[in-house]
């Protein structure tokens, strides 16, 4: 199986597409003013007390306050209580985190009420992206994710991931570790570290050290609360830290900056597929030149189909995501209802498999399969999901098929479910049902470009159509384009774009910068 990463850069926001064998299996979508919160370490006050849920609320600088349990405060908070008074003790000299020293564990069967006081300053990790109606959830308990190793302040552990089988591989990272580990730390060694020397095991983990060391340092310089003093990296370089193999082939990005930090990063974790991080430069849309905005709009949407004319029905409540699965219009099977049904729900558990990782739905999933009599059918289909899911990052849980058909999935939820909307608005009448004739939609571009050239100046220039639009103003030897550059310049260009309507344009100047060429009546 090989693997690309491609990377969209806008001007307000990044979509992030990983694609196994060519399929759209993940995608990520978020604004350029909005980070990605988890994994960010904020110093920050408490602001309530709950003894009834023997919890708290921080103010983190959200909406709403992030919530902090009680047993989320790690066994070591003592221990981080008395280091953070040290060194906000002195502003000018950082008290060595050597010197810390190690406090009783914290009493499981304690109260908050008793460990904490309402504007307690506490030093706090985001674990769950605000959700809903709820804000974010934190742990007192921090860590410092690298590529190879997880580095846990106040820890005193060296854990080696579970999936590293080999007894003698774990006891030779297990030895490496606890002779480069810095002091009053500890370390879990994850899963692609097997086999890595100690050169680049130590490498990360003195970077990793210089990231919890200037963290502190934010700590005792600022006195402005909440402050964050250690933020995660962006969507792209985390999701390219999680998932990154041996297997990628390529990783596209059509932005400099975007390409620069991806390259660095991908130099520093592996120095020798650096090559395969490239500078997309073509015109055609980036998303459209590796066929993902196809991918998106037939993947995204309450109804998704598949295999031979089935469907999945996908419908988010508050408290679950239920899916329905369809046979549809699909030829019966000759062997009779029973493979018909078996054919149709393996295919849906296919298909399932990829959407929980592409919507990244979390929480609890129930699914409607068609009724199957034979026990062995069923176990087929809950083996057939099993084994689709072992490609998911995220921890699950499924169980067998119920007496009623239903198939019952947890799935780790730390952000919102992506939620693309594929329909389309119409871009001449915003609703109202009537539109301008369509036959004089290339008579209203050309006016457009004689003002774009002959009143504001812009010579060279590219027009955004739909793919359909694009054909007819290409189309013949003496075409619309030809006579549009004739008559204004060979800087016309027109680019066919997938992710516009049918009568929708966009205009975008030499350097890729959106112009927008709207009348007042299409920005109402």
């Amino acid at each position: 199986m090989t693997s690309e990463v491609v990377i969209d850069v806008q001007e307000k926001e990044i979509s992030t597409a990983l694609l196994e064998d060519k399929r759209l299996v993940e995608y990520q979508n978020e604004p350029k003013s909005a980070s990605f919160s988890v994994g960010n370490i904020y110093i920050a006050k408490i602001k309530k007390l709950m003894p009834g849920l023997n919890a708290c609320f921080v103010d983190v600088g959200y909406e709403r306050d992030a919530f902090l349990h009680y047993l989320d405060l790690g066994s070591q908070f003592n221990s981080y209580a008395k280091y953070l008074k040290q060194v906000q003790s002195d502003r000018k000299r950082l008290y060595p985190f050597a010197k810390a020293s190690h406090l009783p564990d914290l009493d499981k069967s304690g109260s908050v009420q008793q460990t904490l006081t309402v504007g307690q300053e506490v030093l706090v990790q985001i674990v769950k992206e605000p959700i809903s109606t709820k804000g974010p959830r934190l742990t007192g308990e921090l860590s410092f994710a690298g590529r190879f190793l997880v580095l846990i302040p106040f820890g005193d552990k060296v854990s080696v991931s579970s999936k590293i089988k080999s007894g003698e591989e774990r006891a030779r990272l297990k030895q490496l570790i606890h002779s480069v580990r810095p002091k009053n730390c500890g370390v879990i060694v994850r899963t692609v570290a097997e086999g890595k020397r100690v050169a680049e095991l130590d490498a990360e983990l003195k970077v990793l050290a210089k990231r919890w060391e200037d963290a502190l340092v934010k700590v005792q310089k600022t006195q402005k609360r909440p402050q964050l003093v250690f933020e995660e990296k962006g969507r792209a370089i985390a999701l390219i830290r999680d998932i990154f193999n041996p297997n990628f082939e390529n990783i596209y990005v059509n932005d400099k900056d975007a390409f620069n930090e991806i390259k660095d990063y991908v130099t520093l974790i592996a120095p020798a597929k650096a090559g395969i991080v490239k500078m997309y430069t073509g015109k055609v849309p980036i998303f459209d030149n590796f066929n993902v905005t196809k991918q998106i709009k037939a993947s995204f949407g309450k109804t998704v189909n598949y295999k031979h004319g089935s469907y999945l029905i996908i419908e988010h409540t508050e408290a679950l995501h239920v899916v329905d699965v369809n046979s549809g219009n699909r030829a019966r099977n000759e062997k009779g209802q029973e493979a018909n049904a078996l054919e149709v729900n393996l295919g849906a558990a296919d298909e399932l498999a990829r959407q929980l990782r592409l919507r990244d739905m979390g929480g609890i999933i129930v699914v409607d399969f068609i009724d199957m009599n034979l026990a062995e059918d069923r176990q087929m289909l809950y083996e057939r999901m099993c084994k689709n899911m072992q490609q998911d990052r995220a921890r699950h849980n499924i169980l067998p098929l119920s007496k009623f058909g239903l198939m019952q999935i947890t799935r780790q939820r730390v952000r919102p479910a992506m939620d693309v909307n594929v329909e389309e608005n119409c871009p001449t009448c915003f609703g109202s049902g009537k539109i301008r004739s369509s036959i004089l939609f290339t008579e209203r571009l050309e006016s457009k470009i004689d003002q774009l050239v002959n009143k504001i100046g812009v010579k060279k220039f590219y027009l955004h159509v739909h793919p359909y639009v694009a054909a007819y103003i290409n189309q013949g030897v003496f075409s619309l384009k030809r006579k549009w550059q004739l008559k204004y310049g060979w800087g016309v260009h027109i680019i066919s774009s997938q992710k516009l309507a049918f009568l929708q344009y966009e205009f975008y100047d030499a350097q890729n910068q959106f112009i927008d060429m709207k009348e007042e009546i299409e920005t109402k």
